[in-house]
C-alpha cells in the first residue's frame, strides 16, 4: 500500500502550486522540478554552498546598508549556515538542465532559506525574493557562485595534489639523478639521459601547468555580484558590491573582489573559460606522463620493462597472472574527459548574448566536474602508483649501453658521415657498436672507450 502523502498549497506569479508538506522549498523550485525532470547530473553541491555563502554575504551588507531588518539578516544567516553544514542536501534536488541564467537554482536556495526559517521562527516573514535575493540578482549571483565554488575546490582539493605529485617526482628524481637510460625521440633510440632528469622535466612540467591555473585564478577573482539584471546594478544600494565582497570573502576564506565591469561580467564567462582551459592544458600533460610510465613498464618479458608499476589487481579475467597499468589507464580517461568538458564549456561560453550568457548551468557542472575528476585521479595516481614505483635500473643500463645512437659522441672526433656508417655497419651486420668501430680503423678500441660512455653523455 502507498502512503498518502501530504501536501500544502502555495501561490507564486504564476499561480497556485501543490507541493509536499515536508520540503523547505517553495513554488519555483517545484515547478522546475515538474517541467524539467530530465535525468542526470544533478546541480554540484559546491555550487550551491557558494551561492548559500553569497546569500549569507549579502544579507550582511544590506543590513549594514540599512536595507535589511537585523531579525531578517539574521534569519538568512542561520538558513545560510545550516545549508553550509550539509545539513540540507536533500533539499536541493534541481538538475543542471534548467534554465540557462540558472535561475531555479538561484531561487532554490532562496526558498529553502526562507523554509528553514519559517520552521525556526514562524514569527518573521521572510520572502524568497524580497529579503533573501535582496539587492541581487540570479544573473549576478549565479556566475559569482560559479566563480567561488571554482575558485574553493582548486584551493582546497586541486592544488594540494598537485604539490603531492610534484614532491614524489622531486624524491624519485633525487633518487635517480645518476641513473643512466636510453632517450627515445620519434619512438626510436636516441641518446642517453638520465631517469632522474627525465623525473625532473615531469615535475617541471606540472609546476609549469599549476602556475598557469593559479594565474587563471586571478582572473576568477573577480565577481559580478552587484551588477543585479544586466550589470547596472539596478535595485541594489550604493556601495552593495563592494561590502558584499568583503564579506564574501570573511565567509569563504578565499579572496573575491568586485568586477572591473559588471557588464562584461554577466555577459561573457571568458574568465571561467580561461580556467577550464588551464585545466585543459594540465591534462594534456598528464596524458603524455601516465602515457611515458605505462610504456616503459610494458612487458614484463616482451616490452621495455624499465619501470615496475606496483600490481594492485588482477589485470585479466582470462590471462591468469596478467597485472596491468590501472592506474596510468584510469588517469588518462580522465584527462580525455576533461579535454571532452572544455570542448564543451568553450561552446557554452560563445553564447553571451547582448547582456547574459544562458548556458551556466552547464558550465557550473563542467568546472567542478573537472576539478573533481582531476584531483581524485592525480591523488589516486600518486599514492596507488607513482608512491611504489621502482626502477629496473639494470635494464636501462643496458639499453643505454647498447644504442647504437652512442655513436653520436664520435661526431666530434670522426665526423658525422663517417659516424653514420659506423652505426649502419653494426646494425646491417648484427655485431656491437664497438666492434664496428674498431673495424672501420677511423678509431682506436681505447679512443672508442674514452668516448662513448654513456654516464658521460647525460
Amino acid at each position: 500500500m502507498v502512503e498518502e502523502k501530504d501536501y500544502r498549497t502555495v501561490t507564486d506569479s504564476i499561480g497556485e502550486i501543490k507541493i509536499e508538506a515536508d520540503k523547505l522549498w517553495g513554488a519555483a523550485t517545484q515547478r522546475a522540478l515538474d517541467d524539467f525532470s530530465f535525468p542526470g547530473e544533478r546541480m554540484p553541491l559546491e555550487v550551491v554552498y557558494a551561492t548559500a555563502m553569497i546569500k549569507k554575504a549579502a544579507a550582511r551588507a544590506n543590513r549594514e546598508l540599512g536595507v535589511l531588518s537585523e531579525k531578517k539578516a539574521e534569519l538568512i544567516e542561520k538558513g545560510c549556515d545550516e545549508i553550509l553544514s550539509g545539513a540540507l542536501d536533500d533539499s536541493f534536488p534541481l538538475t543542471i538542465w534548467q534554465t540557462g541564467s540558472g535561475t531555479f537554482t538561484n531561487m532554490n536556495v532562496n526558498e529553502v532559506i526562507c523554509g528553514f526559517a519559517e520552521k525556526l521562527d514562524g514569527s518573521t516573514h521572510l520572502d524568497p525574493n524580497d529579503d533573501v535575493n535582496m539587492s541581487q540578482s540570479t544573473n549576478d549571483v549565479f556566475p559569482s557562485a560559479i566563480h567561488l565554488a571554482s575558485i574553493l575546490l582548486i584551493e582546497k582539493k586541486l592544488l594540494p595534489v598537485l604539490d603531492a605529485i610534484m614532491e614524489e617526482f622531486e624524491r624519485k628524481a633525487a633518487e635517480h639523478k645518476d641513473t643512466v637510460k636510453i632517450g627515445r625521440t620519434h619512438l626510436m633510440d636516441a641518446v642517453p639521459i638520465s631517469f632522474g632528469k627525465e623525473l625532473s622535466g615531469w615535475k617541471h612540467i606540472i609546476e609549469t601547468d599549476t602556475a598557469l591555473i593559479k594565474q587563471s585564478l586571478d582572473c576568477l577573482r573577480e565577481i559580478p555580484l552587484g551588477g543585479t539584471a544586466v550589470g547596472s546594478g539596478l535595485n541594489a544600494p550604493e556601495g552593495y558590491s563592494e561590502k558584499a565582497c568583503c564579506y564574501l570573502t570573511e565567509e569563504s576564506g578565499t579572496k573575491v573582489v568586485p568586477m572591473e565591469d559588471l557588464y562584461a561580467g554577466l555577459s561573457s564567462k571568458n574568465a571561467a573559460a580561461g580556467v577550464h582551459a588551464a585545466l585543459r592544458i594540465l591534462a594534456g600533460d598528464l596524458i603524455k606522463i601516465a602515457n611515458d610510465i605505462r610504456f616503459y613498464a610494458s612487458g614484463p618479458l616482451c616490452g621495455f620493462k624499465e619501470l615496475n608499476l606496483p600490481a594492485r589487481e588482477a589485470g585479466s579475467s582470462i590471462m591468469p597472472g596478467k597485472v596491468n597499468p590501472t592506474q596510468c589507464e584510469a588517469l588518462i580517461m580522465v584527462s580525455q574527459m576533461v579535454y571532452g568538458n572544455d570542448t564543451a564549456f568553450g561552446m557554452a561560453a560563445m553564447y553571451g548574448n547582448f547582456q547574459l550568457n544562458v548556458n551556466m548551468p552547464l558550465m557550473a557542472h563542467l568546472l567542478v566536474r573537472s576539478i573533481n575528476l582531476l584531483s581524485a585521479a592525480i591523488e589516486s595516481f600518486t599514492s596507488l602508483c607513482l608512491r611504489d614505483m621502482t626502477a629496473n635500473t639494470e635494464i636501462m643500463r643496458k639499453n643505454a649501453q647498447s644504442a647504437l645512437t652512442l655513436v653520436t659522441a664520435l661526431n666530434t672526433k670522426i665526423g658525422y658521415k663517417a659516424a653514420a656508417e659506423i652505426s649502419k655497419d653494426a646494425l646491417k651486420r648484427g655485431v656491437p657498436l664497438r666492434d664496428a668501430a674498431i673495424v672501420s680503423g677511423l678509431i682506436t678500441a681505447e679512443e672508442f672507450d674514452e668516448i662513448v660512455r654513456p654516464e658521460k653523455m647525460i
